[in-house]
């Protein structure tokens, strides 16, 4: 018998209807050259606000990712929160795999949308994304906030064994689960508390709407993230920059959030969460949002 009710899709509905309430539309841009990027935008931009990026990272879509924080920030400013190229409704032919490549995908896109400067929050991938922006962008991008995102990893690090994974074969299988056991992995992984006792039904229909596009371009991304990686390649920042990380992060160890405090130097602070794991925006959204907001609104009464 065919299956009738989607759990995960009437999730997702209820994710788009908050958005739309918080007063964002669903925009898509065609950035030429093959690229489509989709947006969340506000319904009017004003002009009296500043801007706010959100950057996903892998795993449910950007709308499960920042439903919880979005509504703390679009009263004091314009919110942006775009789907990455190969999720949501963005795409490419190009072959660039690159988070330079998304990054100049992002930014051409919010240029599209008359935006010259922003703040900018990346979660896990979409930190790699954010840094690079800053990187390319350092007029645009006035200060920045990395949750658990390990940009300062190296291709040996896997080979020296700071990973819980054997290699990048074991690590994409888990990131882009496609069986409710490699689900449950990934559970294991992101959350201290795991929930317990899912039925393989749920994690089977959350898998098929949310992990089933563009699988082997996500493969890509990944290998292309750890690829000749060297600290010593990676250039530094200068705007101010907030690094939160779950004290027992299993995805990119705590490890990673120190080496990147030490890389970017004075105008980086590093707040650890204790009792959270790489899904520390779902799992203690409290504790994120509030430093999210300390950082955030501190720009905004500084400026003013």
């Amino acid at each position: 018998m065919a299956r009738c009710f989607s759990f995960t899709a009437s999730r997702d509905w209820f994710y788009r209807c908050s958005f739309f309430s918080a007063g964002l539309r669903s925009v898509t841009t065609d950035l030429g050259e093959g690229t489509i990027m989709h947006c969340w935008v506000p319904k009017t931009h004003n002009n009296s606000k500043p801007s706010l990026l959100l950057v996903h990272g892998f795993g449910a879509n950007a709308m499960w990712q920042y439903g919880e924080p979005l509504r703390h920030f679009t009263a004091r400013f314009n919110v942006y929160v775009p789907d990455l190229v190969f999720f949501g409704e963005s795409y490419t032919s190009r072959r660039d795999r690159t988070e330079v490549f998304q990054a100049q995908c992002v930014m051409s896109m919010m240029e599209a949308h008359g935006v010259q400067r922003m703040s900018l929050v990346g979660i896990s991938y979409g930190g790699f994304v954010g840094y690079s922006m800053a990187v390319q962008y350092p007029q645009k991008v006035d200060r920045l906030v990395l949750c658990c995102s390990g940009v300062c990893l190296e291709e040996k690090d896997m080979e020296n064994g700071l990973f819980k994974v054997a290699d990048l074969g074991e690590a994409t299988s888990i990131l882009l689960p496609q069986t409710p056991d490699k689900l449950r992995e990934l559970m294991r992984f992101s959350f201290v508390k795991p929930t317990k006792g899912v039925p393989s039904y749920f994690l089977t229909d959350f898998i098929e709407v949310m992990c089933t596009d563009y699988v082997e371009e996500k493969r890509e991304l990944i290998r292309a993230i750890l690829k000749h990686r060297k600290l010593s390649d990676l250039p530094r920042i200068t705007q101010p920059t907030l690094i939160i990380w779950g004290e027992e992060d299993q995805i990119f160890p705590l490890e990673l959030g120190q080496r990147l405090e030490r890389h970017v130097g004075e105008s980086a602070r590093l707040v650890v969460i204790k009792n959270a794991g790489h899904a520390v925006n779902l799992e203690k959204p409290k504790e994120f949002i509030k430093h999210l907001k300390v950082f955030l609104l501190d720009s905004i009464y500084s400026s003013s």
